[in-house]
């Protein structure tokens, strides 16, 4: 069995339980404070938020594991009520509120993500950028059928309230993703 190649976060840092721990919450940390860079929306109860590019930043430069912990972390901290959720907001009722899909692709975004990453997806642009996708489209294929839910809508109500608004916005959060993680990769020399 081939072993995974290091991704950036050990090939910065030493391999220890200190730095992966620490890495693990500063990703999380990373997370409420992209939740806080946000732009409601009047027809829908999800904002334009910049968490997506900070899950996506969490799973390729933490790996799968360390990048799903982290997103872990994020929601399990907003569940028990720390405000790190869009708004400043924390508690169950949120975290089981219309975003809650959104939530929970986070986890599986950073890991898949981290996987792929793993796997030197996040060296060259052309990979990189169809890694982002995946893991952006995941927290979709969470989130929207939640928000449906939710809302008591079908399909194309979920879309205009939960995917359609943001395309724009995570195509470019995507692409941003896409081109720094290669650049991050030369400039610590490797490729």
């Amino acid at each position: 069995m081939q072993a995974h190649a290091p991704v950036l976060s050990t090939r910065i840092l030493p391999r220890t339980r200190v730095s992966a721990v620490a890495l693990v919450i500063s990703f999380a940390a990373l997370t409420a404070m992209a939740a806080q860079i946000r732009i409601p929306l009047g027809f829908t109860p999800v904002p334009l938020t910049g968490q997506t590019f900070a899950v996506l930043l969490t799973g390729a430069v933490l790996g799968m594991r360390a990048g799903a912990a982290a997103q872990a972390l994020y929601v399990a901290l907003g569940v028990v009520g720390f405000p790190v959720f869009q708004g400043g907001e924390g508690g169950w009722t949120y975290a089981t509120g219309a975003t809650a899909g959104y939530l929970v692709g986070f986890i599986i975004s950073a890991a898949i993500v981290g996987y792929l990453a793993e796997q030197r997806q996040d060296r060259r642009i052309a990979t990189a950028i169809p890694a982002m996708l995946a893991g952006n489209t995941l927290i979709y294929l969470l989130g929207v059928p939640w928000l449906m839910h939710v809302l008591d809508t079908d399909l194309a109500g979920g879309l205009t309230a939960g995917f359609a608004p943001f395309v724009i916005g995570d195509l470019l959060k995507i692409a941003a993703a896409g081109l720094l993680l290669p650049a991050v990769w030369r400039m610590v020399g490797e490729r």
